[in-house]
């Protein structure tokens, strides 16, 4: 049987490590009976939901949490009032409190789905927050009991500084100071909770060292024996050179509807999402997003490799993922959504399914009066995506290639209110994959 470490490699989601072969000991060592050991992972609350990028690191403490050990979610609370300059190119925009309270509290619901926080359990997972203890520390405590053990020397050789400082904008000394901040967290939650490791994608890798590197100091170790130990996941990539988890709509988010009333990823497009991944990363995605054992994974893989038209890998994935976050109910609603969209059968579909399904499909909005009387088809699909002119719908119609909400339509159709779906819509397709969603109001 494979050690932790060793299955996090194979999972892809162990990239660096401070002192590995130190690190696998200090797990071993851990009493699972007690919650084993105590490791963390800190979320800025940039938006009112996380991305899907951010359900890598989430994994791995879930991963951890599997194998008995603790794990801790850091809401940054205060560091999302600096902003991490990791990766950016320009200085962030300060959020007010306010903001950040509200996006910490909205992002909750999310750890809540994928770790378990049941108190019955030893190493049952906790939420906290960072703002808890750094608005009890005051200007002149941080300079003397942080900023002290910091280099500027060595804080200008991190890669998010010298990065700005090459550039003409420069970097402000709030965001210059966020590594103090987060090295901070981490021995706070040393003293405070015991949690002996920090885990974060490698973009971190500079504020996880730092961390342990601030521990080593205060506690005034000097025995050569690690305190604390650090390690990432790989930044995750697409085989084709893409940015995971972009589209063509945008960013995949991990909330559905959002607190803000900003647009989230609803199930149906969350299960499509995993189901569209392509043959080249289908089996790091299942090592990475789901629970399947590695033995599990390789068997789908090889049956996929024999009959990849058939795309059992990608429909396990797009399960087990959607299960994950949103529920088995909620997928296998987006299953059958999927079936109706493919069939036709859309009758079937509820309010809220009908339009995540059809979000992005292409609209046109109608005068709902004018089906009183009747309004022919010919000139309906005239004006919308199926066809270009009244004579090539009417070549669509007689071919037999249109169905109103999933019923083949004749040449002579009209349309009335007894076609509106929910008061409000009818669904035109042409052919088995053109879909036009017409709107009256």
């Amino acid at each position: 049987m494979n050690d932790l470490l060793t299955e996090l490699r194979e999972r892809s989601l162990l990239y660096q490590a401070t002192d590995e072969d130190a690190l696998r000991k200090h797990l071993v060592a851990g009493d699972r009976a007690a919650g084993g050991r105590r490791i963390y992972t800190g979320f800025d609350p940039t938006a009112d939901s996380l991305t899907i990028g951010n359900l890598v690191p989430i994994m791995l403490l879930r991963k951890m949490q599997q194998a008995g050990h603790t794990p801790f979610v850091l809401l940054g609370g205060a560091t999302g009032l600096i902003g991490d300059p990791s990766g950016k190119e320009s200085e962030r925009s300060l959020r007010t409190r306010d903001e950040v309270d509200f996006n910490v509290d909205a992002q909750r619901k999310i750890f809540e789905r994928l770790l378990n926080f049941d108190a019955k359990s030893p190493n049952h997972a906790r939420m906290v927050n960072n703002i808890d203890w750094f608005e009890k520390i005051s200007f002149l405590d941080a300079l003397r009991d942080i900023g002290k053990h910091f280099s500027v020397n060595e804080m200008t050789k991190r890669d998010s500084v010298r990065d700005r400082l090459e550039r003409e904008q420069g970097i402000s000394y709030t965001e210059f100071s966020y590594m103090l901040l987060q090295a901070y967290d981490f021995l706070h939650l040393f003293r405070a909770e015991g949690v002996t490791i920090q885990s974060a994608g490698a973009d971190q890798w500079g504020n996880i060292v730092s961390g342990a590197d601030l521990i080593r100091r205060c506690e005034h170790n000097d025995t050569g024996s690690s305190l604390s130990f650090g390690f990432t996941a790989p930044l995750l990539t697409k085989a084709d050179g893409g940015k995971f988890g972009k589209t063509e709509s945008g960013a995949i988010w991990l909330s559905h509807k959002r607190p803000s009333g900003t647009p989230g990823t609803s199930p149906y497009a969350y299960y499509q999402f995993w189901l569209n991944t392509s043959d080249a990363d289908v089996r790091k995605y299942l090592c990475i997003f789901t629970d399947l054992s590695l033995a599990e994974i390789n068997d789908l893989c090889a049956k996929h490799a024999s009959e990849p038209h058939l795309r059992e890998a990608q429909r396990t994935l797009a399960q087990h993922a959607t299960t994950l976050l949103h529920g088995g109910g909620a997928m296998r609603a987006a299953e059958d959504a999927a079936k109706a969209l493919f069939s036709g059968e859309v009758r079937a579909l509820d309010a809220d399914t009908l339009d995540e399904v059809f979000a992005a499909v292409p609209s046109t909005t109608h005068d709902k009066a004018s089906l009183g009387g009747g309004v022919s088809l010919v000139d309906v699909l005239a004006a919308t995506s199926l066809a270009k002119s009244k004579s090539e719908a009417r070549k669509h119609l007689e071919a037999g290639a249109v169905s109103v909400n999933g019923d083949k339509a004749d040449a002579d159709r009209t349309l009335t209110p007894n076609d509106l779906l929910y008061g409000r819509v009818v669904l035109l397709r042409r052919g088995k994959k053109s879909w036009h969603v017409t709107r009256w109001a």
